[in-house]
C-alpha cells in the first residue's frame, strides 16, 4: 500500500489552504531570529530580549480564543484573510522601532494578528474531512508549513548576514501574498466552508471510527450537556498534558539559538541548518508516517511524541559538535511529526460540530501559554545555571508530558479497560 495515496482523497479546500500556508510560511523569518535581532542589532541583553517572546505569547494567548469564536461567527476564511493582510502590514513597521517599549508594542500587535490565523485554519481542516482522514489532513497542512519553513529561516539566516531588517520586509510580503491566494481561490462559496457531515449512525457503530471521548460529547443521549471548550474535562486534561511538551519544543525559537551561538560558539548558519533538517524530514516523512499510523490509538502517538521531545532536546545537554546537534534534532523532529498531527486530530474529535473554532482556539491558546513561558523560563535557566540545567529540565518536562498522555483514553475496540483521565 502506498501511504501517499491518501492525498488524492482530500478535498480541494484543503489543498487551497495548504497552498496559502506554504506561501505564508516560506517567509517565516522574524520570529525565529527575533531574539538574535534584538541582541545583535539593538544590543539588548538576552534575558530582556526573550521578554519579546513572552509578550508575543501572552498576546497570542488572548488572540486564540477570540479568533476561535470569531471563526464560528463569521467564518474561517474571513478571519484568515484579515489576519494575513494586517499582519503583513505590521511587519513593515518593525524596523522603524528602536526603543524596547516600541518593539514590545509592535510585537504585541503582530502576535494578535499573526496567531489569529491558526484557529480558523484548524477549523477548516476539522470541518472538511472525516475523522479517519484528520491525521493525514493535519499532516498535509504541517507538510506545507514545514516545506515553507525549510525555505524561510534558511534564507533568513543568509539575509541576517547583510541586514536583519530584510527579514521583516520579506516576511511581510509573503503574509500579504498568502492572503491574496485565499482571496482569489475558487472556494465553493465566498467566505463559506462546507463542513463534513457524518452519516447518521448508531452510537455504538460510530464508536468504531472515533474516540470514545467524541462519542460522549456528540451522542444525543445528553442534549443538555455543557459543550463549552473551557468546561470540557477531557479537553482540559489533554491541554494540561500537552503544555509540558510544548514548553520543551518552544526552546527551539528561544534558547536553542542562544545555546548554539553563545555557549557552543557555533555559527548562526548551524541554527538555520537545524531548521532546514527539521523541515525536510517533515516534508519527506510526516504525511506517509501519519497515514500508516492513522488507526493507532491517540494515547500511543501522543505519549510517544512527547517522549521523543524529551530525548531529543535532552540530548542537547550531552552533545557539543554540529553532528551531535543535528542528530538530536532528528530525534525531536520525529517527536514533532508524531505529536502535533495527533494532538490536532484529538482536539478535533473532542470538539462537537458548531464549536470547532472555539475548541481549536483553546487548543492553539495552549501553544501561546507555552510560548510565552518557554522563552523566559529557558533563558533564565540557561543564564543562571547553564545548559545542563536547561536541557535536563527539558528532558524531565517531556517525560512528564508523556506520562500524562499515556492516560488519555484509547480507541474503542483496542482496549476497553484503559483508564480515562480524571
Amino acid at each position: 500500500m502506498n501511504p501517499w495515496r491518501g492525498l488524492k482523497n482530500l478535498p480541494r479546500g484543503i489543498w487551497i489552504l495548504c497552498a496559502a500556508t506554504l506561501v505564508n510560511r516560506a517567509g517565516t523569518m522574524v520570529l525565529p531570529f527575533l531574539v538574535l535581532y534584538l541582541t545583535h542589532t539593538l544590543a539588548i541583553p538576552p534575558a530582556r530580549a526573550a521578554l519579546s517572546l513572552t509578550v508575543y505569547g501572552l498576546a497570542a494567548l488572548v488572540a486564540m480564543p477570540a479568533a476561535g469564536r470569531l471563526t464560528d461567527r463569521i467564518g474561517p476564511l474571513a478571519v484568515m484573510k484579515g489576519s494575513l493582510f494586517l499582519s503583513g502590514l505590521v511587519l513593515f513597521l518593525f524596523p522603524l522601532a528602536h526603543s524596547f517599549p516600541a518593539i514590545l508594542a509592535i510585537t504585541l500587535v503582530f502576535a494578535i494578528l499573526n496567531e489569529s490565523v491558526r484557529p480558523p485554519s484548524l477549523s477548516i481542516i476539522s470541518d472538511m474531512v472525516a475523522p479517519p482522514q484528520r491525521k493525514s489532513a493535519f499532516a498535509l497542512s504541517r507538510l506545507a508549513i514545514n516545506l515553507g519553513m525549510s525555505i524561510g529561516p534558511a534564507i533568513g539566516g543568509i539575509l541576517a548576514v547583510f541586514s536583519f531588517r530584510w527579514l521583516f520586509f520579506v516576511d511581510g510580503v509573503t503574509s500579504i501574498l498568502a492572503g491574496v491566494v485565499l482571496a482569489l481561490a475558487p472556494w465553493p462559496q465566498k467566505n463559506h466552508i462546507e463542513p463534513y457531515e457524518p452519516e447518521k449512525e448508531d452510537p455504538a457503530e460510530l464508536g468504531r471510527e472515533i474516540e470514545a471521548d467524541s462519542v460522549e460529547l456528540l451522542a444525543p443521549a445528553h442534549p443538555a450537556a455543557d459543550l463549552r471548550a473551557f468546561r470540557n474535562r477531557r479537553m482540559l486534561y489533554f491541554l494540561a498534558a500537552l503544555i509540558p511538551a510544548q514548553l520543551v519544543f518552544f526552546q527551539l525559537t528561544s534558547t536553542v539559538p542562544l545555546f548554539l551561538v553563545r555557549n557552543l560558539h557555533l555559527p548562526e548558519s548551524l541554527y538555520g541548518s537545524v531548521f532546514t533538517l527539521n523541515t525536510l524530514l517533515i516534508v519527506a516523512i510526516e504525511f506517509p508516517m501519519n497515514t500508516v499510523m492513522a488507526h493507532w490509538p491517540h494515547r500511543r502517538t501522543l505519549s510517544l511524541g512527547a517522549f521523543l521531545y524529551a530525548l531529543g532536546f535532552g540530548a542537547f545537554g550531552l552533545v557539543r559538535s554540529p553532528a551531535g546537534i543535528l542528530a538530536a534534532a532528528v530525534v525531536w523532529t520525529f517527536g514533532e511529526m508524531i505529536l502535533l498531527p495527533s494532538s490536532a486530530a484529538y482536539a478535533a474529535e473532542i470538539a462537537p460540530p458548531g464549536r470547532r473554532g472555539e475548541y481549536m482556539g483553546l487548543y492553539t491558546m495552549s501553544f501561546s501559554i507555552s510560548f510565552s513561558l518557554a522563552g523566559f523560563l529557558g533563558a533564565s535557566l540557561l543564564q543562571r545555571w547553564g545548559p545542563h540545567a536547561l536541557w535536563g529540565g527539558a528532558f524531565a518536562s517531556g517525560c512528564f508530558a508523556a506520562l500524562l498522555m499515556s492516560r488519555i483514553g484509547a480507541r474503542p475496540g483496542t482496549s476497553s479497560r484503559e483508564p480515562a483521565p480524571v
